[in-house]
């Protein structure tokens, strides 16, 4: 993986281009006025999290989340009911 520098200008009028950089595995460092104002890392497998982390966040972010028993059992419900594949539209 190389870590490529390019210009803002550079990136603008070469989307595309870079996309492709950073697919392929390069680290893209888009800088202005000699600083780096956003970098672009190439995708790798989502990270799972856990459901204490994800309620946790829910918490911070002002959700009031109740466990309780009937929890679990709806889960299930919500799993059960939307097994249809998932069908992203063609510009994810």
């Amino acid at each position: 993986m190389a870590v490529v520098h390019i210009s803002r200008a550079e990136a603008a009028s070469n989307f595309e281009g870079v996309l492709a950089r950073t697919a392929n595995g390069d680290e893209i460092h888009i800088e202005a006025d000699a600083r780096v104002i956003a970098r672009l890392l190439p995708g790798g497998p989502p990270k799972p999290r856990l459901l204490s982390d994800s309620l946790r966040i829910l918490t911070d972010r002002g959700a009031s989340v109740t466990l309780d028993g009937e929890f679990g059992r709806d889960l299930e419900e919500i799993i059960r009911s939307h097994r249809e594949p998932l069908n992203p539209p063609a510009w994810d």
